[in-house]
């Protein structure tokens, strides 16, 4: 029992530490993009005005996901200020929650100790990072997304053939996650690539069809304006293209930025169709996010949510603990990418990134993004279920865990030594 209460005081204390960090600490972010989406949707239902024209006053900033985000955001027409912030939070941290058990209840299956000890210590370090603090201080969307993604990850692991809607809706709301795409292309899940692309499409055109305008404007004008989003050496811009304005600030330069995101595609490429015939999809999903940071052309620090299931599946190489030989190296530089993650390095040079340390400074998050795409472990895991396929055949009841028993040796517990065994 002593054992448990200083378990209990362990989470409760990291949980208060972490807690008065955020309250204490400056970066606040007043929910600005949650004021955005509520202003422009009541602009737009409320006030007659174009969805696209809209502008969060005394700011430069206005609307930019695609319509079947706005139509999605629909039930903010009806709320006020403050009940649009509470279901904000309480969508993200029903997605926080959602992903957390996804992730880390394998790894805290593995542990010699209470599940519940393990999951207060996870929560507590993902609520440090930066770009979680960042996701729920701007109001963003970035962890619904992000769960969206994984419920194709979870349908996946059962075979189901619904595996691909969670895909195809996130790319709806906002392009980037269509990389995703190129990951069940890149591992032949052919029915799920299929229903994800034909869900992106269904759901833009019911966004045609509820807001024809709006749709014209975005696939004509709004989708190809970068400078709607923000300038591309801004400090918080953590992709290929922020790391290359700043190294040239008179540019970008171009070539450079596209033989880059060449040579990060072709990585991804390698390693997640790798992790997908290793039936490693949790490392392969991974692997895609984070190319899908590197290569779009913003990624502000809260984007990089995307990591976060890179840093569990690193964590979970480590085990058993403690970790030795090359689990420790694959340990410490676990530690150092989540310090990094954690400690807002990249705001030391939000007003001035010249010379050398204040590109390496300023473009961390881009180099730990980089090192976790490189070096993250691919290990073999449960072979993959193609959902192309029909379900497998029933197993007799009698041989419920092997398909190629014979069926002179009823008796598993008597079997031969040259049948292997597969469970």
């Amino acid at each position: 029992m002593s054992r448990t209460y200083r378990r209990a005081a362990l989470v409760c204390g990291l949980a208060l530490g972490i807690a008065v960090a955020i309250a204490l600490l400056p970066g606040h972010r007043g929910w600005f993009d949650v004021g955005v989406y509520h202003g422009a949707v009541n602009y737009w239902v409320h006030d007659g005005g174009q969805l696209y024209d809209y502008l969060r006053p005394g700011t430069r900033y206005g609307f930019t996901y695609p319509p079947f985000a706005a139509v999605c955001m629909l039930p903010m027409a009806l709320l006020g200020w403050y009940p649009t912030i509470a279901a904000n939070l309480l969508l993200t941290a029903l997605a926080a929650g959602f992903l957390l058990w996804l992730l880390v209840d394998p790894l805290a299956a593995r542990l010699p100790v209470p599940r519940w000890f393990t999951f207060g210590i996870a929560v507590c370090l993902f609520a440090a990072l930066n770009p979680v603090r960042d996701t729920v201080s701007f109001g963003q969307i970035n962890l619904l997304l992000v769960a969206l993604v994984y419920l194709d990850l979870w349908l996946l692991e059962r075979g189901s053939r619904l595996a691909g809607i969670g895909i195809g809706l996130a790319a709806a709301i906002k392009l980037t996650p269509a990389v995703f795409v190129g990951y069940l292309l890149l591992t032949r899940r052919w029915r799920a690539a299929v229903t994800a692309v034909g869900c992106a499409v269904a759901s833009t055109l019911l966004a045609a069809t509820v807001a024809p305008a709006a749709s014209l404007t975005y696939f004509a004008e709004a989708m190809w304006d970068t400078g709607r989003i923000g300038v591309l050496g801004y400090i918080s811009n953590q992709s290929l293209s922020g790391l290359v304005a700043r190294w040239d600030p008179p540019g970008p330069d171009g070539p450079t930025w596209l033989l880059l995101v060449g040579v990060v595609l072709a990585a991804w490429a390698w390693r997640a169709r790798w992790a997908g015939q290793l039936g490693d999809d949790r490392a392969g999903f991974a692997l895609t996010g984070l190319a899908g940071c590197l290569v779009s052309p913003i990624t502000w620090v809260h984007h990089l949510v995307w990591a976060v299931p890179a840093l569990v599946a690193l964590a979970a190489v480590t085990l058993p603990w403690p970790p030795a030989g090359a689990a420790r190296r694959r340990f410490r530089f676990g530690v150092g990418a989540y310090l990094v993650l954690v400690s807002g390095l990249v705001w030391l040079w939000s007003v001035d990134h010249r010379g050398v340390l204040g590109f390496v400074g300023g473009s961390s998050y881009v180099l730990v993004t980089l090192g976790l795409l490189a070096l993250l472990p691919i290990r073999p895991g449960r072979p993959a279920v193609p959902t192309t396929l029909p379900e497998r055949t029933a197993v007799p009841a009698e041989v419920p865990d092997r398909t190629a028993v014979p069926a002179e040796v009823p008796d598993r517990t008597a079997a031969p030594a040259t049948v292997p065994d597969r469970a």
